[in-house]
């Protein structure tokens, strides 16, 4: 165990999408807690290039989650995590595997700011209270001294848009989501009301996805003539740029929303009873959440009346 201020730091997030940008504002809040250490990031190969780009690690080390029938693998892993010779580890994975690199470490372990048993710092969260992954994280620094972390900087992310030739008032839709969840998809035709409905309140419905979501957004497209079907053509960083100059966003819980969102776009996220909205909802300056058992059934006037404003 280290003491005083440790100078060699690892940090743990392997996914998922919108986990990681909720997990942006904690990133950031260890560094500025940290400023002279030496930051690692453990994380998984799509988040990558975001987390380099941050600024907020000097390391980034991709993670291969090896399976149980990979040892060679395994121990590859234990020496790395062991070589690092860090003096204290923030977990904001909190996950079975990633307590599982606890007990693969060699004793003396360094400073463990997670969940497992065991831990120098352990995070129990209060059994009667349901709390936001942001919440949850912010009480785990806290037992570090780490500040509660605020709102994500997202202004590291950004790209040049031009080529998109966007018109001068526009709102985002995002009608995909999960493939293996359909449910959490609010349908193309409602989607489509809502864009014709924005047409004529003079914003230009910017259609955004990727291959899964093509047959959706070509469906949207045909059915409200001026929208525009941007699908599989932004990049991570066009998103951002998108979220910085939209009026409004419109989406399901999705992992591009909690970009779009984080970036500053006035966002209304759309649940079904498949996940949660006072766990995961997407953070950011302006964001409202409707849920249904059953999206289908949220029709378009309450949709209307939930949109926000943008500030």
């Amino acid at each position: 165990m280290s003491s005083g201020s440790p100078s060699r730091i690892l940090v743990i997030k392997l996914s998922a999408f919108g986990d990681f940008i909720l997990s942006i504002a904690s990133f950031q809040a260890i560094r500025a807690h940290h400023p002279q250490a030496e930051i690692t990031l453990l994380t998984t190969a799509p988040f990558e290039r975001m987390a380099e780009a941050s600024g907020c690690f000097d390391r980034v080390w991709i993670d291969r989650r090896p399976a149980w029938w990979q040892p060679g693998a395994w121990l590859a892993l234990r020496r790395q995590l062991a070589g690092g010779r860090f003096q204290r580890v923030y977990d904001l994975q909190r996950s079975d595997r990633s307590g599982g690199y606890f007990r693969l470490l060699p004793s003396p372990k360094p400073e463990w700011v997670g969940v497992v048993p065991g831990c120098s710092h352990r995070y129990i969260q209060p059994s009667d209270q349901v709390l936001h992954i942001c919440e949850r994280e912010g009480q785990q620094l806290a037992l570090a001294g780490v500040p509660i972390p605020g709102l994500p900087d997202l202004s590291f992310l950004d790209a040049d848009v031009s080529g998109l030739e966007l018109p001068e008032r526009f709102a985002l839709l995002v009608p995909g989501g999960s493939a293996h969840r359909p449910g959490k998809r609010w349908p193309a035709a409602h989607y489509a009301a809502l864009a014709r409905h924005l047409l004529a309140r003079g914003l230009v419905p910017l259609l955004l996805g990727a291959e899964a979501e093509r047959a959706e957004i070509a469906e949207i497209a045909a059915a409200a003539p001026g929208a525009r079907d941007l699908c599989g053509r932004t990049s991570l960083e066009a998103l951002a740029a998108l979220g910085r100059r939209a009026e409004l966003a419109v989406g399901n819980d999705t992992g591009p929303m909690h970009l779009i969102a984080a970036a500053g776009a006035p966002s209304l996220v759309l649940y079904s009873h498949d996940s949660d909205p006072a766990k995961i909802a997407p953070r950011g300056p302006s964001v409202a959440t409707l849920r249904r058992e059953r999206l289908a059934e949220l029709s378009l006037e309450e949709v209307l009346e939930a949109l926000p404003a943008k500030t």
